[in-house]
């Protein structure tokens, strides 16, 4: 068989990308990280930028658990105990201990009968929504929801989908409203913290509205939130925007890959619904879990987290952020209010997002710049998301190069009126 006529096609589908301004293109590869010295954060090494280290202002490690020595001590003895991988699915024979303990610390942590831990929380997404989402069901979910919820709504094929208005809760109830004797059931579903804007879902009026609905469905309202950027950096413990809005949803999505500082998903609930989804949630049946080192290094993470030092490194995080926000307001420079670590520098234009981006590698400032189609046009962004790890110095850096950076702009149009 040839690869010439796939090799022709995906090289025009990767021009249609490079054309719509969608194409990602290369990734940078970190190649070391040191400690970080003189009042500053861990810095980041990449490959072809030779001793040049780089501030990362762009992970989801929030609260830095991922250099803590007991998360680090953790994940190596149980490598030594159980080797560095799981060998099977969980029902085979890859079920082991870490795994075990962890899922009864995170149902313990979020309050709830039960937890189910799967390889991500992209896939714990996938595999929960379509078992409560079918040919019965009306499903209504958040504009701005992930694309891991958009993917799961299409894999599921509900008889009624709907989409309302970002945070729109006059928009929601009329939808569930309007649907009442159409279908059996109503799946609620959203992100708990959005990750593009920092913002976040108003779990408590959904809670209310869905409440005022649910006589009008013969299986009810579920409410499903997936809150991967609120647990571990919201709320006054870090049990996210459940904890922030004090309010439960019915079944909550969370990961282990951000504010943990490891890798994996998890869902937890009511104790049928979770045995239900050990039964039928394809990545949970038919793939690999996290290796066994991973579920021990989460296990300490989440206890670290629910704990004194954990509360300290929140109001850290907390603290910057705050001071992030309030340096960028100083410069003129649009963003969102927000209690989160997500810091979006509204830009509305993807030349003037893309050459700030351009700006701030050069001085060694790794960020995320959101353009169209990624976002709506007039939506563009930087997205800078701050961490327990980094410090008072670092934050003064960014607001720093974003300063010069204004400067620059500024007597770059005094020149251009001038020459015309």
């Amino acid at each position: 068989m040839s690869l010439e006529r796939l090799d022709a096609l995906v090289t025009g589908k990767l021009a249609e990308l490079a054309t719509r301004g969608a194409l990602k293109g290369p990734e940078c590869v970190i190649t070391g990280v040191n400690a970080g010295e003189g009042g500053g954060s861990p810095r980041y090494f990449l490959a072809d930028r030779g001793d040049r280290a780089f501030l990362r202002m762009n992970a989801n490690s929030y609260l830095g658990l991922a250099f803590h020595p007991r998360v680090i001590e953790a994940h190596a003895r149980a490598t030594e105990r159980f080797g560095a991988g799981p060998g099977a699915v969980r029902f085979i024979s890859g079920t082991y201990l870490s795994h075990v303990e962890l899922e009864h610390k995170l149902a313990a942590f979020h309050g709830r009968d039960a937890a189910m831990i799967m390889s991500a929380a992209y896939a714990t997404v996938m595999g929960v929504l379509p078992q409560f989402i079918g040919e019965d069901a009306l499903v209504i979910s958040d504009a701005l929801n992930h694309n891991c919820i958009i993917n799961a709504i299409r894999l599921s094929r509900p008889a009624k989908k709907a989409v309302y208005a970002h945070r729109d809760m006059a928009a929601l109830e009329h939808l569930l409203e309007t649907h009442v004797g159409q279908v059996r059931r109503a799946v609620v579903v959203t992100d708990g913290v959005f990750s593009m804007r920092g913002d976040h879902a108003p779990l408590d009026d959904i809670a209310a509205r869905c409440a005022r609905q649910e006589p009008g469905y013969a299986e009810g309202i579920i409410t499903v939130v997936d809150d991967s950027h609120g647990v571990g950096a919201f709320g006054h413990t870090g049990r996210g925007t459940e904890e922030y809005t004090r309010t439960r949803a019915d079944i909550l999505i969370g990961t282990l890959g951000k504010a943990f500082g490891v890798n994996g998903g998890y869902v937890t609930s009511s104790a049928p619904v979770i045995s239900y989804l050990r039964e039928t949630a394809p990545g949970y049946v038919y793939s690999n879990p996290i290796t066994p080192a991973e579920a021990a290094a989460a296990a300490t993470a989440l206890d670290i987290l629910d704990s004194p030092e954990g509360r300290t490194l929140l109001e850290k995080m907390r603290r910057l952020a705050a001071r992030l926000r309030t340096g960028l307001a100083d410069l003129g420079l649009e963003t969102i209010k927000s209690d989160h670590p997500i810091v979006p520098i509204l830009i509305r234009d993807t030349r003037r997002t893309s050459a700030l981006v351009r700006y701030l590698f050069e001085k060694n400032i790794l960020v995320t710049g959101l353009n169209y189609p990624v976002v709506p046009k007039g939506e563009e962004e930087i997205r800078l998301q701050v961490s327990a790890n980094h410090t008072e110095q670092d934050i003064e850096s960014v607001l720093d190069a974003l300063k010069r950076f204004r400067k620059e702009q500024r007597t770059e149009s005094v020149k251009e009126d001038g020459s015309r």
